[in-house]
């Protein structure tokens, strides 16, 4: 695990603890770039807080099959100063699943699963992946790239696949309020439009995995020419990381054979999208709603079905 990767999540910086409804989601999210030892660690405590909660850093790694030390780095790449700490927010986890909340139920789709199954499956799975994004999103990153792209000249968006749909998205969104954007997804003219970026420019790199070359090459363009940059990923530390100024974590869903992680990823990653439109468009709010409401009056007729 990078220092990278602890700064963005607390871990070990002395900041406050993340709360007890947001460990679930940062053992989702972290726990693929774990070591197989913590992995072990972080899938014990969320599966079972109340458990956990009761047993001593000994107890815990003698139920994985770790070490002490093992235990303790787990808790601080999660964002606790130490065991103690942890075992508090497992107490106070376990209680909030005992309140009365609805029991879990499981999301894998099964190909002869009923279309209704499939439906709240999916809704199921749709609400977690929204809450765990929430959960993890770091506001300060956030405030930063929203104030970068209030007053950017220019804003350049790049994602492939489903990751290039939601950059499609973010795009139409700034145009609607006035700012120049583009959304790039050839990756020749994603770089060459990169080359030209400058300070005051701002670069959005949007990838799951965090390591596709066509996003990170223009990213990392962007970033050697004094552009703002900014990484939308679910690996906090993923090879475009290293060239972003801010990064912001998206959570996804279990994968399975009828759901890649393209699919889930899409979730999360539109509700930073959204999150990051709608700060922009509150700073920019004198000439964002006069060019919010004249995009809209110039394509009412189209809606009415009239010329």
């Amino acid at each position: 695990m990078t220092q990278e990767v602890k700064e963005i999540f607390g871990g070990g910086s002395g900041g406050a603890p993340p709360a007890p409804a947001a460990l679930a989601a940062k053992v989702r999210t972290l726990t693929p770039s774990m070591t197989r030892s913590m992995q072990r660690v972080a899938e014990a405590v969320a599966g079972d807080p109340a458990g956990c909660a009761a047993l001593t850093v000994t107890g815990l790694a003698e139920l994985t099959g770790t070490s002490e030390a093992t235990v303790v780095r787990t808790a601080r790449i999660l964002g606790y100063p130490g065991y103690r700490d942890l075992r508090l927010a497992l107490a106070g986890l376990a209680a909030q699943q005992q309140s009365g909340r609805a029991p879990a139920i499981t999301t894998d789709i099964a190909v002869d699963d009923p279309i209704a199954d499939v439906v709240a499956k999916l809704a199921y799975d749709e609400q977690q992946t929204l809450a765990d994004t929430a959960a993890g999103l770091d506001t300060v990153q956030l405030a930063a790239a929203v104030t970068a792209a209030a007053t950017a000249r220019r804003i350049d968006v790049y994602g492939v696949g489903a990751s290039g749909l939601v950059a499609q998205d973010l795009t139409q969104k700034l145009l609607r309020i006035g700012l120049i954007a583009h959304a790039h997804h050839d990756p020749h003219l994603a770089v060459t439009n990169a080359v030209q970026l400058r300070a005051g420019d701002v670069a959005i790199a949007i990838t799951h995995s965090g390591a596709t070359g066509d996003v990170i090459e223009p990213l990392r363009a962007a970033f050697e020419h004094g552009a703002t940059t900014v990484a939308i990923t679910g690996r906090p530390n993923s090879s475009v990381t290293q060239y972003a100024d801010h990064v912001l974590t998206t959570s996804t869903a279990r994968e399975s054979e009828l759901r890649p992680a393209a699919m889930s990823s899409r979730t999360s990653q539109l509700l930073v999208v959204d999150c990051l439109f709608v700060g922009v468009a509150q700073r920019t709010y004198e000439t964002a709603a006069p060019a919010l409401a004249a995009s809209y009056e110039a394509l009412a007729h189209r809606h009415r079905g009239k010329p």
